[in-house]
Order: C-alpha cells, then structure tokens, then sequence
C-alpha cells in the first residue's frame, strides 16, 4: 500500500480520538459512525472506508475485519490493533485502542514523524500491553513508511527478541556505535556492514539504559527526542476521583440522612447548631 497524504492522518486522528469520546457517552458504534460520515472532510478517502466500515459493523460486529480487508487504506498494524482490542480472550481496552490508533495517526500528520520514531512508538505499543510481538512486529514490518532497510530489519530482530537486550539492537544500529567503534579503531574511515537505522543521540540513550526496564529508555527518547507518548489506561485513583460539586452533594444528603436517623431514634440534637458567644458559655437560645 502507498503512504497516505497528511490530510488523511488527520482526519484519521480525529476519527479514532472522537470516536472514544461519543463512546464514553454512551454513544452506540453504529451511530458513531454514520455521524461521523458527515462531519470527516469530504476531499479525503475517509468517508469511503467509514461506509465500508459501518457496512461491516452492522454485518459482524468486528472493526478490525474491515480494516484488514481495506489494506490499501489503513495499515496493518491499526488492523491488528483494533483486532487485539477485538478479542475476546484477550484484556486491551478498545478505549485504549483508540487512543492508540489517535496518536499514531496524529504523529503520522506531524512534521516530526521519522522511521525511528514511529517504530519506537509501535514497539512500546505492543510490549507496554503484550499484544504478542510475533504478529504485531510482522504487522509493524508491512508498514508503507518503512523502506526496505527497517522492513529487513524489523524482521530479522523478530527472531532475535529474547538473545539479547533491547537496547543493544537500537545501539548496535546507530550512528553512535559507529562512533565509537571508528574512535576505538582509531579509523575515522570505518563504516559498518549493517544498515545503520537510528541516530547518535539514540544510540546514546540506548547504550545508557543497558540492563534495564525498556520502558525506562522509551521514556528517555520522548523526554529528550520529542518521541510519541504511548496512551495508557488511567489509574484506579484518577478513575475514581469525584467532582468537588458531586461531593459536596453526597457531603448534604448524608448529613440529611444523620438527622433522619436522630429523629427515628427518639430527637435531634440541636447542640451543634447552636451559636457559641464570644465568652465561651453556650447561649441555648441562639441559633446560627
């Protein structure tokens, strides 16, 4: 499949990130995407494949059947995404799907998008919510935006996942490694055998977090390299946290439920309603 133009990773970014928000309004996918028909920009291919789309949902149920079927359109490794978030047996979100599929697309659109990065972002994707490498790398190397060079690559450490660290296939392929090797040769004219994928700086980063959590050194290239944040499910504290105005609701009613509960018992008491004067003794006859 030829890489789409920016306009359509744009109106993508939109579709996925709107899609979650009218999904978590209750919203039934269906509706979602008939609405959305109207509303994504008219001179892209979108509302095409959101017809194919809907005509599918309403067939099986399944998304990611369509998506896999329009390979011309979208890729292979939004198809797998969505499937993951799809099956059953399997615990991904499909919110997190979403919000997976929204910023890929949106990094596509931008003017920062590179191979390094864009892989980066889909490796992290499948590690940080075990999506099982050996088909989602197999989907990441079928992707129009890498050449030839990362697809063989891709591949290759496919088999090689489990031989080695992480970090050590991101060093061993950059700029820096070559540096170093040239300045431990002493030979400034020393050039590798391999493909040379990523960029000094990368290196640097992957060389500094030998021996430790991968997640460590992603977060590195996106504090220092500007790399695409991978979504992740918010915790069990933030899904939980109540509106101030809500809780001071539930604050009333359940005072409103302690005097019915006095009045059921025999009285109120009325001593913590009374207003205290400025000498200390209680003047019963105040109220505040």
């Amino acid at each position: 499949m030829p890489q789409l133009d920016k306009e359509e990773y744009i109106e993508q970014a939109y579709l996925w990130r709107t899609f979650r928000e009218r999904l978590l309004d209750g919203v039934p996918a269906q509706e979602i995407l008939a609405q959305l028909h109207e509303e994504i920009l008219s001179t892209t291919n979108l509302p095409m494949a959101l017809d194919f789309l809907l005509g599918e949902v309403r067939h099986n149920g399944r998304l990611s059947d369509a998506m896999t079927r329009m390979s011309h359109y979208f890729t292979p490794f939004q198809a797998y995404i969505m499937n993951r978030a799809e099956e059953e047996k399997i615990r991904f979100d499909i919110l997190i799907a979403l919000q997976i599929l929204a910023a890929e697309a949106a990094y596509r659109a931008s003017d920062k998008a590179s191979p390094p990065g864009l892989f980066i972002f889909h490796f992290e994707c499948i590690a940080r919510n075990r999506l099982g490498y050996e088909d989602g790398l197999k989907a990441v190397a079928a992707d129009p935006f890498f050449d030839e060079r990362w697809q063989r690559w891709i591949r290759w450490m496919k088999q090689q996942l489990g031989a080695a660290e992480f970090s050590d296939f991101l060093y061993l392929r950059s700029e820096f490694a070559v540096e170093e090797k040239r300045r431990a040769l002493r030979d400034p004219e020393w050039t590798a055998a391999q493909d040379i994928l990523f960029g000094v700086r990368e290196g640097r980063i992957a060389k500094a977090n030998r021996g430790k959590d991968p997640l460590y050194m992603f977060q590195a290239l996106q504090r220092q390299l500007g790399y695409p944040e991978v979504p992740q499910p918010k915790r069990k504290s933030e899904e939980t946290l109540i509106h101030p105005v809500i809780e001071q609701r539930l604050q009333q009613m359940e005072k409103k439920l302690k005097l019915m509960e006095q009045e059921l018992k025999g009285g109120i008491d009325l001593t913590e309603f009374y207003k205290k004067p400025e000498g200390g003794a209680t003047d019963e006859g105040q109220f505040e």
